[in-house]
Parts: structure tokens; C-alpha cells; sequence
């Protein structure tokens, strides 16, 4: 199971939202450096977000992000605004391993599965869920039209393997991930999940360890690690 520090940048910051608010708390203005932070504890993938891409649409912190692919010895995977077949291309050319498709994917199936075919598993979707409703554009936008088992179905038929699953309620939160979801998503879709959000303590990262037979393939991690309720050395003698 991988443990996967995140990089979540506003305006050149990194910062952690609580459900998604952007009433941040920034807790460096150097997101290469905190980055390689991480990988000097032994990341060995780091997860950023460009958040102000994410709310307008088109990703802002492009040359940034370039920069720590890079910079760094670990690969990253990078999501928040990116939206077309071009954007993907940019940032796989520039070094990123793995692009994050969200708005657009949920938005668009054949845009989904154009990026698939052409990309194949260096791209995955992010299933960012709120009340059991697909949340988009920064998670202000809910798509209550879409029903989120088959919209992860349609996933799967597509060819993807994995996503990354958030409850925006718990993110940033430090109160614990959503276990019974997460158990829920495993059996229903066959689909490997990396979870994310709500993690506060080594306890949490231990029950989600427990999931990994069931196809749980990593944890992304925030606001816990910034804020010092335990290293990301403790967290991966767990994984």
C-alpha cells in the first residue's frame, strides 16, 4: 500500500483546505522544497494539486509543477484543472507520471475514454465524492445527475484498473477516513482505490492497511503529516 504525501498549491503555496473551503491554512510558500521534504523521508509518490486550476478550469500553476517534475527523484502525480487531451500532454511531457482527470472525466465520457486510449494508465480519475454525489470544479459543483456506481462502472468498462476515491466531507478534517464507503467501493467495483482524506492518526492508516486485500493500493495523506500527528517515516513502516 503506498503512501502518498500531497502537495496541494493556491497562488504559489502549499496550503490544506478542510472540505474543500478555501479558507487555507498555507504551510509553506515553497511547494519544490516541501516536496522534497517528502521525498527525503521516502515518498514514493507525491501527490499534488493545483487548486487554483481546479476552481477556474485550466490548470495555473503549470511552470511550478514542471519545476518539481523535474527537481525530484520520487515521480509525482499531478491533478486541478486539467481538461483537455493537449493539458494531459503537457505535464506527461514535462515529467509528471500520472495525470488526475476529475471535472472533465465525470463531465464526459468520451473525452474519458479518448484519454485512456491515448494515455492508458498514466491517467486516472479522481472520484471526489460529497452526500454520495459526484462533486466537481473544486468541489463546488455537485452532479447529482450522474449516479456514482455507474459512473465508476463505466470506469472500469473503459479499461481503467484504478481511482482515487475522496469523501470531501472528511478531507482535511483530521477525523478519519470513511471506511465503511471505502469497503463498500472495493466490493462493488473490483476496482483498486487509492483513498483519500480524514486521515488524523497512525490508527487510521493501520484499518486502511487492512483493505489492501481487498484491493486498497494507497493512502494519500495531508493536513496529518503537516500538522505533526506523525512522521511520514511512522506511516510507512505501515504500509
Amino acid at each position: 500500500m503506498l503512501i502518498i504525501p500531497a502537495v496541494d498549491i493556491i497562488d504559489g503555496n502549499v496550503v490544506r483546505l478542510v472540505q474543500g473551503r478555501f479558507e487555507q491554512k498555507t504551510y509553506s510558500r515553497d511547494p519544490i522544497k516541501t516536496a522534497k521534504h517528502w521525498a527525503r523521508q521516502g515518498a514514493k509518490l507525491i501527490h499534488v494539486v493545483d487548486l487554483d486550476g481546479a476552481i477556474s478550469g485550466t490548470a495555473k500553476n503549470i511552470e511550478l509543477i514542471k519545476k518539481m517534475a523535474k527537481g525530484l527523484d520520487v515521480p509525482i502525480q499531478v491533478g486541478g484543472g486539467i481538461r483537455s487531451i493537449p493539458a494531459i500532454k503537457e505535464f506527461l511531457d514535462a515529467g509528471v507520471k500520472r495525470v488526475i482527470l476529475g471535472t472533465k472525466a465525470a463531465e464526459d465520457q468520451d473525452f474519458l475514454k479518448k484519454a485512456f486510449t491515448t494515455f492508458k494508465n498514466r491517467v486516472i480519475v479522481s472520484t471526489d465524492v460529497a452526500s454520495g454525489k459526484l462533486a466537481i470544479k473544486g468541489w463546488k459543483v455537485s452532479l447529482a445527475r450522474i449516479d456514482l456506481n455507474a459512473f465508476l462502472k463505466s470506469i472500469k468498462t473503459i479499461g481503467m484498473k484504478e481511482i482515487i476515491f475522496t469523501d470531501t466531507s472528511k478531507d482535511g478534517t483530521l477525523k478519519g477516513p470513511n471506511i465503511k464507503d471505502l469497503k463498500k467501493l472495493l466490493k462493488s467495483t473490483g476496482l483498486k482505490i487509492i483513498s483519500s482524506g480524514g486521515i488524523s492518526s497512525l490508527e487510521d492508516i493501520y484499518k486502511l492497511k487492512m483493505l489492501e486485500k481487498n484491493g486498497l493500493s494507497g493512502v494519500i495523506i495531508g493536513k496529518a503529516l503537516y500538522e505533526g500527528k506523525f512522521t511520514l517515516k511512522e506511516a510507512l513502516k505501515l504500509s
